[in-house]
Parts: structure tokens; sequence; C-alpha cells
């Protein structure tokens, strides 16, 4: 695989992307491959493509995200009242919070972590086993889901498990099997509370959204962002919002992860222990504007691999056939709060968020009344 640092006139996008698929050997492939410069299917300055478009202020921000504390939410009432409005502000001003004492012990944490390295890190014929664009596959490996449809690639290979209960557990990768069903047991369980309370923040009963089913299915996501030499030229993960209900993170000591608020990019510290949540963009069109589903992106670091485990919950699989419509919930609507969208096709919905790819533009624009 040959692949281009400069635009000499004889540059060729698409072949060299489908030389840089068919390697099957990701990002880290290249790294280990010896590659010091990132090439140009990578380079976002290139074709004059950067976040700094969607980002005049790129200063160090005085803000910080919410973090919030789930201690004793089934004990004390006047707790939860107290966490129930601390979750209604972070979801409406922010769309991200971090939440700490949220009973998934550290140890657990660090193993999923592991997990997610140990594949990443296995011997790349391994790993090619599970290399496939089939979104279909309860497993698979790839690098850059939307590589031929966004406008340029970003430093990260991925690991994409639907599978995670033990019925499926042959499916699974060996070399973290079991974490990936112990730890995926656990984050839906604490989807389900982060839905109660966020039911409740919206002035509905605790059951409402997790009846809704918008925790039914779960994606796990287990990135792999290799050191760069060159940062400044290439992105772990563009600009974008998420296309699911929720999402739990957990990332590791590295950071690089950014939430775009008040016109300024924020960088997420790493909080021992803590997991970040945000709000989907589907969960936002439920709220009708309510709460907030908001721009984010990870920045390529000198330092690494950084590895993160990202879950986003849905109420059917990504790819599934038959589809389902969602639009914002009656009891959120009025004469003085008239719908902001229209029922939402999710096929059609997840149809144009894969075609467009991660280019910085909402995927809600199309769905606006």
């Amino acid at each position: 695989m040959v692949l281009s640092f400069e635009n000499g006139g004889d540059f060729d996008r698409a072949r060299e992307l489908r030389a840089f698929d068919e390697s099957k050997a990701g990002v880290k492939g290249l790294v280990d491959s010896g590659v010091e410069r990132v090439p140009l299917i990578f380079n976002r300055t290139w074709i004059g493509f950067t976040d700094q478009d969607t980002d005049p202020t790129t200063d160090e921000s005085p803000h910080s995200i919410p973090v919030i504390d789930l201690r004793c939410i089934h004990m004390d009432p006047a707790w939860r009242s107290e966490i129930v409005r601390d979750v209604q502000d972070a979801s409406r001003r922010w769309g991200f919070f971090q939440v700490v004492n949220h009973g998934i012990p550290e140890s657990l944490l660090d193993e999923m972590l592991e997990g997610v390295r140990r594949f990443h890190e296995q011997d790349t014929q391994l790993k090619k086993a599970f290399y496939t664009r089939d979104r279909s596959k309860k497993v698979l490996y790839m690098s850059n889901f939307d590589l031929f449809s966004a406008p340029t690639a970003n430093w990260r290979d991925t690991l994409y498990v639907t599978a995670s209960d033990p019925s499926d557990r042959e499916e699974l990768p060996e070399v973290c099997r079991d974490i990936l069903i112990g730890y995926s047991a656990r984050v839906r369980q604490l989807a389900y509370t982060l839905l109660e309370l966020i039911s409740e923040a919206l002035g509905l009963k605790p059951s409402y959204l997790k009846e809704m089913e918008c925790a039914e299915k779960m994606l796990i996501l287990g990135h792999y962002y290799p050191s760069c030499r060159e940062p400044e030229l290439t992105m772990g993960t563009t600009i974008h919002a998420d296309n699911d209900f929720l999402t739990i993170l957990l990332q590791d000591h590295i950071g690089g992860l950014e939430v775009l608020y008040e016109n300024q990019w924020v960088e997420v510290v790493p909080l021992q222990g803590a997991l970040i949540v945000n709000i989907g963009d589907l969960l936002h069109v439920l709220s009708n504007d309510k709460f907030i589903s908001v721009n984010h992106r990870v920045l390529s670091k000198s330092e690494g691999p950084r590895i993160s485990v990202a879950s986003f919950f849905r109420a059917q699989d990504m790819m599934g056939n038959a589809s389902r419509f969602y639009g914002p919930i009656p009891e959120l609507i009025s004469e003085e709060n008239p719908p902001v969208y229209r029922n939402i096709d999710l096929k059609e919905y997840m149809d144009y968020y894969i075609g467009k790819g991660l280019n910085g533009t909402s995927a809600l624009t199309p769905f606006r009344i």
C-alpha cells in the first residue's frame, strides 16, 4: 500500500482510500509500518476542511461540563430530586455531563479499556477476520465507518459490537469476550437509571423513556486512536452529534474529547472512575428541543494510543429492516410549544446520517418543520 503525503498532481484519493481499506490493518497498521507523516486521505488542512470553520473561538474555555453524583438516588427522595434538577440543567444547556458513584466498579472500567486495547493490539491477521463494512454483522472491526463519504478520514480504528449477551458468547473476540459481556450488562442497567432521571427531568413518569424502548438495543464502539506525529493535521473524530437516544462513554486518561458550548470548545477532562453521558439526536427530537444533542469532537494526540468505549442506546439495531417512527413526545407539545420536528422514520434518518458521514453538519436539519 502506497499513500501520498503531498499532492504531486497524481494523487488519486479514491484509489488510496480503497488501498487503505483493503489492507484491513487500519490506522494502527500505518503507524506500525513506520509512517511518521499524515497521509493526504487523513489531512484536513490540505482540503481546507477544519473545525475552525464552525469554531471561531478556540482559546482555552473557563467552562467545564457538569459532574453529577448518583450516590443515594434510590434511597433519599430529596437527593434524587436534586439529581433530577442537575440532569435537567445539564441536558438543557450542555447535552453532556459526567456521572460519578454510578455503581460500576473502577476495576470493571479499567478491564474494559484493557479489553479494547487487547483487541486492537493483537496480531493483525487475527483482527482481519473481523474486518468488514457489513453492518449486519454482530461484531465487526473497521477504520472510519464513513471512509468513502466523509471529506477526510479520521485517525481512528473501531471495534463494533452488538452481540454482548452471554448467548452470543462465541461470536465475540476471544481477547475481550468476558469483559464485553460483564461491562455491557452493567452499563445497560446504568442506561435504564439515566433514562428514568431524564424522564423525570422532562416532567414525565420515570419509566416513560424505558417503556419507549430507548435502550432496547445497545451498540458498543471500542475506539483506538493511535499516537500521531502531526496531530494538528488530522482529527481523532470529526465534529458530530450522536445518532442515538443516549450515549455513555468511558475514556482513558489521555483525553482529547471536546464539547461545543457557547461557541467554545470545552475539553472533557478525564475524571477517574467517571463516565460521560450525552444526549443523542433521537432524544433531542423526543424532547422537542428541550434537551440538546450537541456537537463534539476528538483531537488527535502525539500521546497514545487513546482508548475509549462508547455505548450507544437505541430502540432497534442501526441497520434493522423494520423501521420505527419518532417525533416529539405528545405530553411535551402544546399551542405554546408546537412540534419542531415531523415524525422521523428511523431508517431514513440513519441512512441520511451514514450517507453524509461525520462532516460537521446536523443530521436533524432535513427533519425540522
